[in-house]
């Protein structure tokens, strides 16, 4: 019998056989991707602008012969509002046949979004537009802005007397209500953010409440103190004074939130470098959120220069210039408005839009210059800082110069010789204090 006819070596064979043919796996098979392209997010098509235009054209037509032909429904308003809805239901058909249902929600909640700010952009633009349109008869005048109100009756004509008195009384009582509200409001704020408590929150829950305080109560609280108690009279003063109470909570509140949002590094740095806290707070904390605290100081600002209540409660209503803010009554812009407005009269409603485009400019101005005040970023310098800065460099350069002398006789310092040898002297002493 031989080795090969032997079992055991037939089994090994066989054995070997099979070991020698590598097992075959079956993966099943993986579906074809389909080629998908990303999705543009700010890039404007064709597609996208023809199909804003037929929702458009479509909405208004649909809106028109339902106005007209179906429906009794009148009115500006509820045109637009049906208007609009048709528009992004029209628009939204559109763009469902080219479109996945991602990219129609997409597209559709961009399109309410921007439709929506731009109506209120249009609202705006109209109020200001209808505001000097109807007090342009006024404006061109030149005595408007030079004179005031005492020769005013309801059928003087446009030619004569002017709001120059509101204008200032205005001017002055806002000025009176800035200086109490922003200091306060700003410290308010740090004391909330800088030292946390039991009195802090109870301060935050006061701000809050007062934020929605009626602007009525402020002149009644200062009519109860200082005209009837104090026996102080009307005045511009303690106008000024009720609208720096009702601009104080917004101007806290706002201040509140904006110092929130200060890095936390920020402040730990200034700490780990040895600094205290209010002089964190003053040279960190604050110029990190200058312009954030200028945008409450403007709010404050628009919330008290358009009041009408506490100025004809504390100052009462005159047609004479008063420059002085602690006797006699003294008028404002809005309530010039209220006054002129409410008379029916044809000219002096135009000198009410007169009054009114000018409290416009005014509280542009107000709020340009805060912008340009307090706008600029942290570590953004003004020319006038920046030549500060400068002097100091080169007093410091040459404090630097004198050291190195006096510390070499016959030496002649050189301003590079000079900062070079003053931060060698700066490494040999940190070298020796480690």
């Amino acid at each position: 019998m031989t080795a090969v006819d032997s079992p055991a070596a037939g089994d090994s064979a066989v054995q070997g056989e099979v070991t020698s043919v590598p097992p075959r796996t079956t993966l099943p098979p993986r579906p074809v991707r389909r080629a998908t392209e990303p999705r543009p997010l700010t890039m404007i098509r064709a597609a996208d602008v023809l199909a804003i235009a037929g929702a458009l054209c479509a909405a208004l037509a649909t809106t028109g012969l339902m106005w007209q032909e179906l429906s009794p429904f009148s009115g500006v308003l509820g045109y637009v509002i049906v208007t609009w809805c048709l528009f992004v239901l029209c628009y939204t058909v559109l763009v469902s046949f080219d479109e996945d249902r991602p990219t129609v929600r997409d597209r559709v909640s961009a399109v309410v979004v921007q439709s929506l700010g731009a109506l209120v952009v249009a609202a705006l633009v109209f109020v200001i537009l209808y505001t000097f349109v109807k007090g342009w008869p006024a404006l061109h005048h030149l005595n408007f802005f030079t004179k005031d109100s005492k020769v005013v009756q309801a059928l003087t004509p446009l030619t004569e007397g002017g709001i120059l008195h509101a204008v200032v009384g205005t001017l002055i009582e806002l000025a009176i209500a800035l200086v109490i509200a922003v200091p306060l409001g700003i410290l308010a704020a740090v004391f909330m953010n800088e030292v946390p408590g039991p009195y802090a929150r109870f301060v935050r829950t006061v701000v809050d409440a007062m934020t929605a305080m009626p602007d009525v109560l402020a002149g009644l609280f200062i009519y109860a103190t200082l005209i009837l108690s104090f026996r102080q009279g009307f005045s511009g003063g303690a106008a000024g004074i009720a609208l720096g109470i009702t601009a104080l909570p917004i101007v806290c509140r706002a201040a509140d939130v904006v110092l929130r949002l200060v890095p936390g590094g920020l402040t730990e740095a200034s700490y780990a470098l040895g600094s205290g806290q209010w002089r964190t707070v003053w040279h960190v904390t604050l110029p990190t959120a200058r312009s954030g605290l200028a945008t409450a100081v403007i709010l404050g600002a628009a919330r008290a220069v358009g009041e009408t209540a506490p100025v004809l409660i504390c100052a009462g209503e005159t047609n004479y210039l008063n420059f002085d803010p602690k006797s006699g009554p003294m008028m404002s812009l809005p309530l010039m408005v209220f006054s002129d407005y409410s008379s029916g009269f044809p000219l002096m409603i135009a000198r009410a839009f007169g009054a009114a485009a000018v409290l416009l400019v005014v509280v542009l101005a107000l709020f340009v210059i805060a912008r340009q005040i307090g706008g600029r970023g942290a570590g953004q310098l003004t020319p006038a800082q920046q030549r500060r800065r400068s002097a100091a460099s080169r007093r410091d350069l040459a404090r630097f110069a004198r050291h190195a002398t006096a510390g070499q006789p016959g030496w002649v310092a050189q301003p590079g010789a000079a900062i070079a040898d003053a931060g060698a002297a700066g490494i040999r002493t940190a070298q020796e204090w480690r």
